[in-house]
Formats: structure tokens, sequence, C-alpha cells
């Protein structure tokens, strides 16, 4: 049997996207976190939405899950898997992404409690993501976390890569 709780420096999560008519209509749906800490940061601070996985939860379950936390949207498949990435931190990133379409405007995210400032012993709760927007790939490489514009890369070549043999077969 598992010991209850999260995976240390393990996280799962999922990266919505449309496009539109053209390659150049590409756009990613990315997430700022909520709270003091990220309160006045934009470039850098963008995420896809994301979380600790629970022992014994599958990945997959994980990232799901979290989106659906975040956001408050269920996502649905197909996914397709980006592999995944070491953020600075050590933090190792599994993630999926999937076609669909949001309303940034009406995204509802959990919430969750911490100390601040640290080591004051004052406790504030404030959602874990305060709001969500669509980005086209320049703007969102400029917002999301360094390590994670490899995953807005994956996706990209993954996409061209379809649309080639799309073309070569159609």
């Amino acid at each position: 049997m598992r010991p209850q709780g999260r995976r240390p420096n393990l996280s799962a999560g999922l990266l919505l996207f449309r496009r539109g008519a053209g390659s150049a209509a590409l756009e990613f749906f990315l997430a700022h976190p909520g709270g003091p800490f990220w309160a006045n940061r934009d470039d850098g601070a963008w995420t896809i939405p994301k979380g600790g996985v629970e022992a014994g939860e599958a990945i997959l379950d994980a990232a799901r899950r979290e989106f659906q936390e975040e956001t408050g949207i269920a996502p649905e498949g197909p996914f397709i898997d980006l592999g995944s990435i070491r953020q600075r931190a050590g933090k190792i990133v599994h993630a999926w992404a999937f076609e669909g379409d949001a309303d940034p405007d009406t995204i509802v995210s959990n919430s969750m409690t911490t100390e601040w400032p640290r080591g004051s012993g004052r406790m504030i709760t404030f959602p874990e993501v305060d709001r969500c927007g669509w980005f086209d790939p320049t703007a969102a490489r400029g917002r999301i976390n360094a390590a994670q514009g490899e995953l807005l890369t994956r996706l990209e070549q993954t996409l061209a890569a379809g649309d080639s043999a799309g073309r070569k077969s159609g």
C-alpha cells in the first residue's frame, strides 16, 4: 500500500489550445496564479493549469483533476502527450494538450490557504488561479513560466507534423 499524500516535486497539467483558419490562429489557454506573491507579476508568471499528483493517482487523471479544479472546466480528450519538463526549482511537470474552447471570464478556481506574509502567523485564502487568458504563441512565450515554454514548442511541432501528414495523405 502506498502512503497517502502528494508525490513530491511531481506535477501534472493540461494545455488547452484552439485553432482558427490557418496556423497563425493557434492560441494557448494559460492560467495566472492567485495570491499576493503573484499579484503584480505577469511575464514568466503564467502557467498551464497544473498541480500535484496524489499517491496512487494516474498522472493523466491528476492533470484532468487539476485542470478542472483550477478552471471549473471539465477537460475532454483526446489528449496529446507532451512529455515532461523540469522547472528551475526542480519540479517535474508532466503535460498533455487538448483542443477546445473556453471563456476565460467564466473560470472558477478552487481556493487555497497559506501564511502571508511568510512567518507572520496570518493565514489568508485566495483562488489558486485568479485569471486565465488566450495567447498567441509569441505572447504565450513571454508570459509562461520559462521551462513550460518547451511544452508550447512540443505542441506546435506535433500539430505541424500532423498537418503535414494530413496534406501528404489527403
